[in-house]
Formats: structure tokens, sequence, C-alpha cells
């Protein structure tokens, strides 16, 4: 029950911050273009706290529903305008001046990302380096002839320090429908080419896993199945584990290492366990009710426990991404750049099947995680953070009329026709907006439950 409220404190937070800097977009161009604000509100339903500004008579709202907000402004279509006010009201402003507006809240959305890598850059993001521990028989790596032991040093000329960004870098050659040539450091010294082809990209974009599409499994070493660290609230705490104690046995099974107890954990998924460990040389027998929780491959079972780690262990493999603050500032816009990219790229290629509308992820999956990277430490939150608002960001644009897109398309018909586009139109196209924002919302919670209950 800890981790869980843990969980919905972290989506909390970055809800809640996403939410108000898409909004402040909003407000804040609005105040400029000299545009009167009547409501910024954070959240929807029941007005938790109000609080009305002397200034500018903006009325500022916390609501109960933390999952969305909006700006009220001064606007001749949905109230009257007192004749003093006219020159304050939003429809009486320059198309120009309303497009910017409107855009201003996926703006903001990017540039939160800006700034959140550019933290990540200046304080360091610390990763592993991309060590192949092995390679699965007749996969795409294998026909390639990567072998383990190798280390991925580039893939396409991109520099690959850690596994994230070679992953990225492969699902870019992925979405490109490229070939992907990596740069790998032999296990004896100098460094050799091997090509991924193109064809096997549709494997790769329909895959949860990308290593797993690729057949490509990570370096870990072999650690004993000694708990290092038991989670509070979570089924190991619950049965009374240990720091310290060695597991033996998983339902009659014996187990070598770590990774053997793991293997059976997450293929129980909600079910019960008994586990046999030694504790200060007493063996004694555990019943341990696994939790079940959304995997890449499906449901997977957890009890909540860490092993434990010899000191230094990790040391060799470690690395730490770190830049002054200007080249800090010229990666951070890189990287949201390349993010913004590649999510439209992912989109378009949803639309044509390539990429599997698995993918899609509800407020369920955001929320594990928001609070499996809150978890970790500011660093992963932050970078969570950023792909959600550059998400966010390029969500709102689509051209759907319910959102900012739509709008700005209903602005830029206007620009070339010289007329507003007509209210039966937008009321239509408000009605065609909402059916597919409900279709795109029930998709995602379909495939968060499948993740919780299915797999």
């Amino acid at each position: 029950m800890t981790h869980v409220l843990f969980y919905l404190a972290a989506f909390a937070v970055a809800i809640g911050v996403l939410v108000t800097v898409h909004e402040f977009g909003h407000f804040w161009v609005a105040r400029r273009l000299g545009v009167k604000v009547l409501r910024f509100s954070i959240g929807f339903g029941r007005p938790l706290v109000t609080w009305r500004s002397r200034r500018d008579d903006t009325e500022y709202v916390l609501a109960a529903i933390p999952l969305g907000g909006y700006v009220k402004m001064l606007d001749e279509r949905e109230a009257p305008v007192p004749p003093q006010e006219l020159g304050r009201a939003f429809n009486r402003k320059p198309v120009a001046s309303r497009m910017a507006i409107v855009a201003a809240g996926p703006f903001f959305n990017f540039l939160l990302a800006l700034v959140a890598y550019w933290v990540m850059f200046t304080t360091g993001i610390p990763g592993m380096r991309p060590l192949i521990g092995a390679v699965a028989p007749g996969s795409p790596a294998a026909r390639a002839e990567v072998r383990a032991g190798e280390e991925i040093l580039s893939v396409d000329g991109r520099a690959t320090p850690t596994w994230n960004t070679a992953r990225f870098a492969l699902l870019d050659a992925a979405l490109g429908n490229r070939s992907a040539v990596l740069e790998l450091r032999a296990p004896g010294g100098g460094t050799v080419r091997r090509v991924l082809p193109a064809a096997d990209s549709r494997t790769v974009l329909q895959s949860q896993d990308l290593w797993a599409a690729v057949g490509i499994k990570p370096w870990r070493p072999v650690l004993p199945a000694v708990v290092g660290r038991v989670v509070p609230g979570d089924p190991a705490a619950a049965a009374g584990l240990r720091r310290g104690d060695r597991v033996v046995a998983v339902d009659g099974h014996a187990v070598k290492d770590w990774d053997a107890m793991a293997a059976i954990i997450r293929a129980h998924p909600g079910g019960e366990l008994r586990l046999r460990v030694v504790r200060d040389g007493v063996s004694r027998t555990m019943t341990v009710k696994a939790a079940r929780i959304g995997g890449p491959h499906g449901a997977e079972g957890r009890i909540g426990v860490y092993p434990q780690v010899p000191k230094g262990l990790f040391d060799r493999l470690r690395v730490t991404v770190r830049y002054g603050p200007i080249d800090a500032g010229l990666h951070a816009v890189q990287r949201t750049a390349d993010m913004t990219v590649r999510m439209l790229r992912m989109l378009g290629r949803m639309f044509t099947g390539e990429v599997s509308v698995r993918s899609i992820s509800g407020p369920i999956t955001i929320a594990r995680y928001a609070g499996e990277s809150a978890s970790v430490g500011l660093i992963p939150f932050l970078g969570f953070l950023a792909i959600v608002s550059i998400s966010l960001g390029v969500l709102n644009l689509l051209p759907i009329p319910i959102l900012d897109g739509g709008h700005l398309l209903y602005y830029l018909v206007e620009a070339v026709k010289g007329s507003p586009v007509s209210e039966a139109v937008q009321a239509a196209g408000q009605r065609i907006g909402i059916v597919l924002l409900l279709l795109l919302m029930s998709l995602a919670f379909y495939n968060d439950l499948r993740r919780l209950f299915i797999g």
C-alpha cells in the first residue's frame, strides 16, 4: 500500500506540473497580448481553493479532479462583454494573436522538456555502458554477427555511451526504415562494424521490448539470491522477508541465483509463492502473494525485493553523461527536437499499422512510470517528465477540433479565407473531436488494463 500511495503522489505531482505549465503558457501569452483572463483553473470539477487577484480581477482555482485545467478568457461568444472591455476580448484580437495564444500551451510543454533536459545534462545523467551479455540464436543481431561481450560504441555514427542512448538511436533507424550500422568494441580490443538490416524494422516497432526484438540481452553479473533491500509495504515486507535473507527455493524449485528466483516470481503474477529462505543459518518457509504489475511482455509478478550487490561490482560499467551549461543547453535542444520528431514518426507509423497501438498508455501506466522513476531519483523523474511533456505538446498540436491543434486549424482557415469558420462547422468539429478523444482514452485504458490483468 505504501508504494501505491507513493506512485499516486508522484503521478499527481507530474500531472500537476504538466498541466500548470501548459495552461500558464496560454495565460501568459494572453495577458501579454492584451486579453483579459477571467479564470485560471488547475483541475476540473468542484473548486477546492479559490482566490481572486486584485490587480487583474482574474480568479485562480485549484479544483478536485487534477487531470487537466483551463484558462477562461473574455469572449463575446460565451457571454456579453461590456463595451469598455471589448478591446480585451479574445474574439476581437487579430487571428495571429489568437493563434499565438492557442499555440503557447504546447510550446510551454516543449519548453518544460528543454529545461528538464538542461538540468539533467548539467547535473549528470547516470547510465550503464551498453555491453552485450548474450545474443539470441536466429535473431536479427545474430544474423548481423553481433556477439556477446561486444560493447555498442555508436549507432549510425551517433555515440551511444549508455543503453538508453543506444536504444533511441536504434529506434530512429527502425522508424526511418533503414539499416542500422553498429560500431562495436570487441572483447579483445579494437572495433568492428555490424549492420542490422532494414527488413527487421517492423519487428522492432511492433515489440514492446526493443532489445528483445533485436535479440540482444544486456550484460548483467550473476548475483546470489540474497535480499539486499525490501520495499516497505510490498508483499515481501508483509511476509516478513528481511535484508540478508538467502532464498534457496521457490515453490519447491531450487534457485541458484537472483535471476532464477526473479524469473519464477515474474511468471506468477497475483499467485501465492512459498519461499524457502536461510536466515542466520536457520532455514524457514514463508508464503508471499506476488503483486500483479504490467511488464514489457505482459503481466508480471512482483514481491518488492532487490538483490544484495557487492560494492564496486558495477563500477566499470557505470557512466555519467554531463556537460557544461552552454553545451548542456545545446544538447537539451537537440534531445527535445529528437524526441518530438520521434513521437511524430511513431504516430505516423501507428496509423499505417507498423507501430502497435498497444504502445499507447493511459493514466495507470503513466502513474506506474511516474512512481518508478521518482523512486530512483530526481534525474530519472525529470526524464520521465520531459518525455510526457513532449507527448502532451505533440498530442495537443494534432488537428483534432477539441484540441489546440484543431483551433489552430480553424484560425489558419480564417487567415486564408478572410472570415471565421462558421459556428455550425465548429460545433460539428467539437462533436467529432470529443468522439475521437473518447476513443483514444478508451484505447489507452484498455491497454492499461490489458497490461495489468491479461499481459
